[in-house]
């Protein structure tokens, strides 16, 4: 079956078969199809869509192109959470020790950033020695020890996923709701799920701006998930902020420690993180009641045991085995880090969240090529909260970049991101609706 065929079929509005689906795929994963292709076929999807047997046939193609991972020896729950991408967006690096310490087993297999979000494995690869891409007896020996390992797609996992991913990335092709969903659910399917709860942002910083779009992608990711067998929900979370108060690389992985040393209570993050850990323990029916499930997720956080279990998937995975006591000697700092001050007195009313985003890529902290190398230590930290009142001269954020010139067009386009009014503006709750089978 000739790509050029399936590519011209999808681009006229076709619905393709399983077994075209599947023969794409396969070319893609083999190298018979070439990049130019893959991007053509891409952009074909985002223009025409896909119908839902055809997502489920490309999410299985896709988990099909390498091993499935079968954790039946394992005495636990095999549990795991996606995020549709965010700024800020951290909660991973927390939430799954959290998860681990309350009993579940957690393999994620998570991404790079996409477009103008940051990516889980970009922030792990800011500790030194940490492997994204270990074996998979490694990986296998780190969740059945450590209880989770947050790693990237292994050779052998969903490898058309891999190569799909890094094409979309740099061909505007990340906000399809049928290429979203193969991409998610092809590496949980692979990494052999029991249960899946999703975190669809939604708002100027998530790919869903829309309210609709994100209950389609929310309804398309449960239904699929559900249809292949693993019981999935989905949370529609608000991303008209920046989740963490830092956006960047190092920068969040110092708010994910300064969170796990419970230094973050009655922020906006602390609310999605146990609200996700919550929703893990009950999907996975580890815990029945919504609210037992919580307090026994704020235990594990409160008590260290989170924070000792990260300790110990970051030691097994190659990482500083005193990485929790001595961060800042792990972690690579900007040689520039100026403070960002407000130019007018008021309230944090609004901001431009996918502008932040594209600051930090701007910085040297996201790619703009597939095989890019990232400046790790630049991004945005101490950024406050919306709805915060702020004095003339108060500091509202900081810049860590690699030079004093970049800081302070960095530091300038902060400003612009951000709009000073004398009145609140309302926000929207953290957690906008739960989408379930």
């Amino acid at each position: 079956m000739l790509a050029q065929e399936t590519i011209r079929r999808k681009r006229d509005g076709a619905t393709l078969s399983p077994d075209e689906i599947a023969a794409f795929i396969r070319g893609l994963t083999n190298g018979t199809v070439a990049d130019s292709q893959i991007a053509a076929f891409a952009m074909a999807v985002w223009f025409k869509g896909m119908s839902s047997a055809e997502t489920v046939a490309l999410t299985l193609a896709m988990r099909d192109s390498g091993d499935v991972l079968d954790w039946s020896e394992l005495d636990r729950p095999v549990a795991d959470k996606h995020s549709t991408g965010g700024v800020g967006d951290n909660v991973s690096l927390m939430l799954a020790p959290i998860a681990a310490a309350c009993g579940l087993a957690v393999p994620m297999i998570s991404g790079r950033g996409l477009g103008h979000t940051g990516g889980t494995l970009d922030k792990l690869e800011s500790i030194a020695g940490y492997t994204i891409h270990p074996s998979t007896a490694l990986f296998r020996k780190t969740v059945r020890e450590a209880g989770c390992a947050i790693i990237g797609q292994t050779s052998d996992l969903a490898p058309a996923d891999r190569r799909l991913y890094a094409i979309r990335d740099v061909t505007a092709t990340v906000d399809s709701v049928p290429l979203i969903t193969a991409s998610i659910l092809s590496k949980k399917l692979a990494a052999g799920l029991h249960s899946l709860v999703l975190d669809v942002k939604l708002g100027n910083g998530a790919f869903m701006t829309d309210r609709g779009e994100a209950d389609l992608l929310a309804r398309s990711l449960v239904d699929v998930a559900n249809g292949a067998g693993v019981k999935t929900s989905a949370l529609i979370t608000d991303m008209d902020q920046p989740l963490a108060d830092a956006a960047g690389n190092a920068v969040e992985l110092a708010n994910c420690l300064a969170f796990l040393r419970g230094e973050k209570t009655g922020t906006r993050l602390e609310s999605i993180v146990l609200s996700f850990a919550a929703e893990m323990l009950t999907v996975s029916g580890l815990e029945s009641d919504p609210a037992t499930a919580r307090a026994k997720a704020e235990r594990a956080l409160s008590s260290g045991a989170a924070a000792e279990t990260f300790a110990r998937m970051v030691h097994m995975l190659g990482g500083p085995a005193n990485f929790l006591d001595r961060p800042a000697a792990h972690l690579p700092i900007a040689p520039v880090i100026v403070p960002v001050t407000a130019p007018t007195s008021g309230h944090l009313a609004q901001c431009d969240t996918r502008g932040i985003g594209v600051a930090v890529i701007q910085l040297g902290g996201g790619r703009t090529l597939p095989d890019q190398r990232i400046d790790h230590r630049v991004g945005f930290d101490s950024l406050l909260p919306l709805g915060t009142w702020v004095e003339k001269g108060q500091e509202i954020g900081r810049v860590h970049a690699a030079s004093a010139s970049e800081a302070e067009d960095a530091a300038n386009r902060l400003l612009e991101l951000y709009t000073i009014r004398p009145d609140a503006s309302v926000q929207r709750p953290e957690i906008v609706a739960r989408i379930s089978a």
